[in-house]
């Protein structure tokens, strides 16, 4: 992502010209033709001149006027990622976004970040992104069963990809985390540890992956033979403190759960502190199994089992897929799914 801020009269530059292909014609003695398709490693020009070209084009700073690429050729050499900040925590943000750097890199693209906020219409930033032609591909988060955006962008033809499913009977690159396996392994692990009570704290209710979740574990715990204690007055995208509240509340009836599954690491921490709350004690009265895209859980209580989630896979592969389908290829081979890991104690 270019972070880089010029202001006129800034006094390192003012005065300096852009360079440009003419600039890197004259460096290298080549022709501003030549110059130009070794920049874009075309085939028919030798590796060596491609390799000198590049060098002095990196030397320089060299960079491609996008108005001028646009005009050109219609495009925008621009990815955007649409997130809804407000509810991404802990690492997902810098992870996926590494993760689609990381790809992008040595492309001609580059990411800008397109946020948006609780009160908006999640179409509102993509519809923007469509009707200026703001970018050449597009990726999505919080993919709902039958996303609206989804379909928006399918009818218009846009390359984009999205972090989750869809349930629309339409063919689009994604890629997601199996939440029904993640769900499944966790109730299972906790019942080979004796814990047949189980409370599960869900991806938000309209989420593509709170069904995937849901399902996992009520199979898994009809598998193994344990019972639900019902957790719906909660779900991940809660504040920490309303989550931490409603556990210590359920910890103190009777009835309390001895284990829980967490679809987050930040719902978590809230989790540890409402048993705390209540007096109990994290490994002896309860267990709980989260998610986590970082190594931080054991860190903050050892007692904690976690499965890990990979975002900056998750950002690759998003990449991957949205350069592919820009490049040509057919959208149904753009899809992958992360099997989680397994459930892991703390190790020392």
């Amino acid at each position: 992502m270019d972070r880089r801020i010029t202001k006129k009269g800034d006094d390192d530059t003012s005065g300096k010209e852009r360079p440009t292909l003419k600039t890197l014609a004259f460096m290298t003695g080549l022709g501003v033709t030549t110059v130009s398709r070794a920049l874009k490693d075309a085939p028919e020009i030798g590796a060596e001149t491609r390799r000198r070209v590049q060098l002095v084009a990196k030397q320089i700073g060299y960079r491609p006027n996008r108005a001028g690429v646009r005009l050109r050729t219609g495009k925008t050499n621009v990815i955007s990622l649409v997130l809804n900040t407000e509810h991404e925590l802990m690492s997902f943000v810098s992870d996926i976004i590494y993760g689609v750097t990381e790809v992008i890199a040595d492309t001609q693209y580059h990411l800008i970040v397109t946020p948006y906020s609780r009160s908006q219409d999640p179409l509102d930033p993509v519809r923007y992104l469509v009707e200026t032609g703001s970018a050449d591909g597009v990726i999505i988060s919080r993919t709902q069963p039958n996303d609206p955006r989804a379909r928006y962008m399918l009818e218009r033809g846009i390359p984009f990809a999205t972090h989750g499913r869809t349930d629309m009977g339409l063919v689009h690159p994604y890629h997601d985390f199996d939440n029904y396996a993640f769900a499944g392994e966790a109730v299972r692990y906790l019942a080979g540890r004796g814990r047949n009570r189980l409370a599960l704290v869900t991806p938000p209710v309209g989420l593509t992956y709170h069904g995937h979740t849901v399902a996992g574990f009520a199979d898994a715990l009809s598998e193994v033979g344990a019972s639900e204690v019902p957790f719906n007055t909660v779900s991940i995208d809660q504040s920490i403190e309303q989550i931490r509240m409603r556990t210590a509340q359920l910890m103190r009836r009777k009835d309390r759960p001895d284990g829980f599954v967490s679809s987050a690491a930040a719902a978590t921490l809230a989790i540890v502190a409402g048993i705390e709350d209540a007096g109990l004690k994290l490994g002896r009265d309860v267990d709980v199994v989260s998610k986590q895209s970082s190594e931080l859980l054991h860190l903050f209580r050892r007692e904690l089992l976690v499965v890990n989630e990979n975002f900056r896979l998750a950002g690759s592969e998003l990449a991957r897929a949205v350069l592919g389908w820009i490049g040509g290829a057919d959208p149904g081979t753009l899809q992958s799914l992360s099997t989680p890991s397994e459930v892991l104690p703390y190790r020392g």
